[in-house]
């Protein structure tokens, strides 16, 4: 079995603590590439698959992305290009996925997870919009699944308190990713900040990197079983 995972810095594994990594020793019979870009938004992962096309195919394909496309508008620097609104969101992310599902059988679309841990705050909300349109666009095809990673988020936080923290210092996010490599470090950081599962509001401390392994394995054990029914 092959697995591509796409998506921006979440998914690469900096700063904070990769889920990829621990997805990929959990799996050791699976062969996993890891496509992540820091930075990345809809539109500028539109533009990487139209240089880059996905050379190989795989069994599977998770599609994390479009939190960067509200968290761009909270940092003072602007790497990539944004949606210029929700219907701009809609369309090329819809063309992002008919580039995946090309050389893929079968594609999971992850929904943005968080920005602050305050579920209830604007970026977070403006994220909830942004999965519903994931969700239309995910219903529309067969070989297609749909997972609410915010929904998961929220369900662990629901019965904490975390800060308001939300690093908005693009020099502070790269100090993270020089000075804290090692999970304990990370964690010990978050911890600091106010945090339960992010280091900084949005990239992942232990306990959200588990949580992504755990939903990620579901499906990747789901597939399997449909693919290999007990007789």
């Amino acid at each position: 079995m092959k697995i591509a995972c796409i998506g921006d810095s979440l998914t690469e594994g900096r700063p904070g603590v990769s889920f990829f990594k621990r997805l990929r020793a959990k799996h050791q019979h699976i062969e996993f590439d890891n496509l992540g870009k820091p930075g990345e938004t809809v539109k500028s992962l539109h533009t990487r698959l139209e240089k880059s096309k996905l050379a190989t195919f795989y069994d599977l394909s998770f599609l994390w992305i479009g939190v960067n496309d509200v968290y761009t508008k909270l940092l003072k620097v602007q790497a990539q290009p944004v949606s210029k609104d929700h219907q701009d969101f809609k369309v090329y992310y819809a063309n992002v996925l008919e580039m995946i599902l090309a050389p893929s059988k079968h594609v999971v679309l992850v929904t943005p997870a968080l920005i602050g841990e305050e579920i209830k705050s604007t970026p977070n909300m403006e994220l909830k919009e942004l999965s519903s349109i994931i969700h239309s666009i995910s219903s529309k095809y067969e070989n297609v699944s749909f997972l609410n990673m915010q929904e998961v988020f929220e369900h662990q936080l629901k019965h904490v308190t975390s800060s308001e923290y939300v690093n908005t210092n693009v020099m502070r996010v790269i100090k993270d990713v020089l000075l804290y490599k090692d999970p304990l470090r990370i964690d010990r950081l978050s911890k600091k900040r106010g945090l339960h599962l992010t280091l900084d509001g949005i990239h992942l401390n232990s306990k959200g990197a588990e949580l992504v392994v755990e939903e990620y394995s579901a499906v990747i054990k789901r597939l399997q079983l449909q693919e290999d029914p007990v007789h």
